[in-house]
């Protein structure tokens, strides 16, 4: 029976907004990690069947199919394929799924698999312009719903649905600066361990430079601080932008083929993709996906949540996680153990890929058989991954 497995995986270092990485496009900086993974695996690019690219703001210098521009800019032969998916945040991580899926199915043989977001250059919320995205038919629908008045604006907002976790699970102010807190300090500490060091490509730039850490990292912060920040969203809340995710540039790709291919071809995988699905749940509370997609993983995969010995669960915003850990019940030691997207940013369309590849290595580095990738997604969904070491 074919399998799919992960036989290299690399990441840009994630850049702030307006930061080192502001200077290079999207699509360069997609070439950039395509062809880091070509010379850390030893991959013909011929070889490669199709290459499949999240990005969230498809508009602008992210419009036109990222991925086949990116493989052009890589110098990869013209015979590779790309096409361009969005999931909203999750959008790389479902590009995972689709590649697992089409080695499986036996459609291909080897796919990259990975994304990219410029934040800086593509604002989030760019692709939107003036329109309803959701239509009024959806309004309609969740205006009953939710009970909203009929003249009154349906919040499809994913910071008033951290504001309703916030809320429907019973999370203080403290609790969730605490966590934001926390995501600095285990991030500053993977970094100063050299945890990242070999799962980063660093990034050339304009100035004949290279950028070759993490920005977002905030070592100076404290309870303190995060507690003089307003809370946006709501008058009354509890959640600000220091416990939310940073606004960030950055890319990743992961290679995905057989084991049976693998060793033809003299490659040894990292990881097997042993359960890959996708849930959704309430689009006004936006952000509970993860929750549902966890359980239909676990049960899929026949696992016990005791038996994962790390769950990476992106940190949109620090609600998200904390209400994960209180329903699932999971041990908060192994909870983004190197820091999450509060502390190393959210570039949206390549985080998927970019948890994934810090989660391989951490799981690699520490002897870890089994680990559980989610996360939250706009309209109300969540993709969520098991992958097994090798």
């Amino acid at each position: 029976m074919r399998d799919a497995v992960i036989v290299e995986a690399v990441r840009t270092p994630v850049g702030r907004r307006r930061g080192a990485l502001s200077g290079v496009h999207p699509v360069d900086l997609s070439a950039h990690v395509l062809r880091a993974l070509v010379e850390r695996s030893g991959i013909d690019p011929a070889h490669v069947d199709d290459v499949v690219w999240g990005t969230v703001s498809q508009v602008g210098e992210q419009a036109w199919n990222v991925a086949r521009n990116a493989v052009l800019a890589a110098g990869w032969p013209e015979s590779v394929p790309g096409t361009t998916l969005d999931r909203q945040c999750g959008s790389s991580q479902q590009a995972v799924h689709f590649a697992a899926a089409a080695v499986i199915a036996g459609q291909a043989d080897l796919v990259v698999a990975g994304g990219v977001e410029s934040m800086t250059r593509v604002p989030m919320g760019a692709s939107v312009g003036a329109g309803l995205p959701y239509g009024d038919q959806v309004r309609d629908r969740y205006r009953a719903v939710e009970g909203f008045a009929a003249d009154e604006p349906i919040p499809f907002n994913q910071g008033v649905g951290a504001e309703l976790i916030a809320r429907r699970w019973h999370l203080s102010r403290g609790q969730l600066d605490e966590f934001a807190l926390t995501s600095h300090e285990k991030a500053a500490a993977a970094q100063d361990a050299g945890a990242f060091d070999g799962e980063v490509a660093p990034v050339p730039v304009a100035d004949g430079g290279k950028v070759t850490r993490d920005e977002g990292i905030r070592r100076d912060t404290s309870l303190e601080r995060l507690a003089e920040l307003p809370t946006p969203f709501r008058p009354d809340g509890v959640v600000t932008a220091g416990s939310a995710s940073q606004i960030s540039d950055g890319a990743a790709a992961l290679a995905v083929t057989t084991s049976d291919w693998a060793r033809d071809h003299g490659l040894r995988p990292l990881a097997r993709i042993h359960t890959a699905v996708v849930a959704a749940d309430d689009p006004v509370t936006m952000l509970t996906a993860p929750i549902p997609a966890t359980a239909k993983a676990l049960r899929r995969a026949g696992l016990g949540i005791e038996e994962i010995g790390v769950y990476e669960v992106n940190e949109a915003f620090a609600p998200v996680p904390l209400a994960w850990l209180a329903e699932t019940e999971a041990e908060s030691s192994r909870l983004n153990p190197r820091g999450g997207a509060i502390a190393l940013g959210h570039p949206l369309g390549g985080s998927g890929a970019r948890i994934m590849t810090t989660m391989l290595t951490h799981m690699r580095d520490n002897g870890i058989r089994y680990g559980l990738q989610t996360m939250c997604e706009g309209g109300g969904m969540a993709n969520a991954t098991i992958v097994e070491l090798l």
